[in-house]
């Protein structure tokens, strides 16, 4: 290859970040989008960092689970759009996050309530750059009860339908966490499910991920099992943060699931102000995320359980 040839093609660009330079590339007032479902796959070592930092009036657009309960209780947020915000806990009888819960009801925060397609469709046509998408979804129900800012279109075609169209949801910036990824940003699930992932960064203008291992380009495939797991582009990714155990206290699966004892003890903290404060202490108010990742490491084997 002659030099003026390998003078057309950059160098590839390594897009390694640690959690808190993602978050200085953050800024109160934004519209954010967090990726994972309930308590699975949630980028918490970023959510870690946004909650030891100064952010705050945040709009959180997600399928939610604890991530939002922490940041509610720690007063970032100030608006919610939502499908659903539930500790997804099969030993629990807990429904609904009770950090969610109370800063709802007390009018900490405001709210746009959407179904799980609906939601979706909001992201979808974000990323699609476009205004909005038709939908039955929510026709015969209640939705424009809580959701009143929604509208209808009548289909041009001969059908002439009213559906429901469903407004983009463009994000200032999305977070999520896969499973592995390379320094280039392209990552990969080898769970059960991508979830939104995808369509949260591609909705987003500063699009971030973490995964719990970074391995080169060349092995990525193999890492992720087969190409199909290959779902997160590049070209959707700003920068890669490489942080094992990351989605704690949430399930990262296949690699490990979720840290039920963990999740119970802090879900018990929203009976009482002091004792989410102890909690916040104890557990998120670490300088770093090895700080943090250290003193789990240090928990007594039967409080890991």
């Amino acid at each position: 290859m002659s030099d003026a040839t390998t003078e057309a093609f950059p160098a590839r660009k390594d897009k390694r970040l640690s959690e808190d330079d993602v978050v200085a590339q953050l800024a109160s007032g934004m519209t954010i989008g967090i990726g994972g479902w309930g308590s699975r796959r949630k980028p918490m070592s970023i959510v870690r960092a946004i909650l030891r930092s100064d952010l705050t009036d945040l709009h959180l657009v997600t399928y939610g689970g604890p991530e939002v309960g922490m940041l509610c209780a720690a007063d970032k947020v100030s608006h919610l759009t939502f499908a659903f915000v539930a500790p997804d806990n099969s030993t629990s009888a807990v429904l609904l996050e009770p950090h969610f819960r109370a800063a709802r009801q007390s009018g900490a925060i405001s709210c746009t309530e959407l179904d799980e397609g609906m939601l979706g469709l909001g992201l979808q046509a974000a990323a699609w750059r476009v205004p909005f998408l038709p939908t039955r979804v929510g026709l015969g129900s209640d939705l424009h009860l809580v959701n009143p800012g929604l509208k209808m279109v009548t289909s041009p075609y001969d059908d002439g339908e009213e559906l429901i169209a469903q407004p983009a949801i463009p994000l200032d910036a999305a977070i999520c966490h896969l499973n592995v990824g390379d320094e280039r940003g392209n990552a990969a699930f080898t769970g059960p499910d991508l979830y939104y992932d995808d369509l949260l960064l591609e909705a987003a203008e500063r699009r971030f991920v973490s995964v719990e291992r970074i391995v080169p380009t060349g092995g990525l495939v193999q890492a992720a099992g087969d190409i199909t797991r290959l779902r997160i582009n590049r070209l959707f990714v700003d920068g890669i943060v490489e942080a094992p155990n990351g989605a704690h206290p949430t399930e990262c699966a296949p690699d490990y699931g979720r840290d039920i004892a963990f999740q119970k003890e802090y879900l018990g903290t929203a009976k009482d102000p002091e004792l989410w404060e102890a909690f916040r202490s104890q557990w998120l108010s670490f300088g770093t995320e090895a700080d943090y990742q250290a003193a789990l490491a240090a928990r007594p084997v039967e409080d890991a359980k």
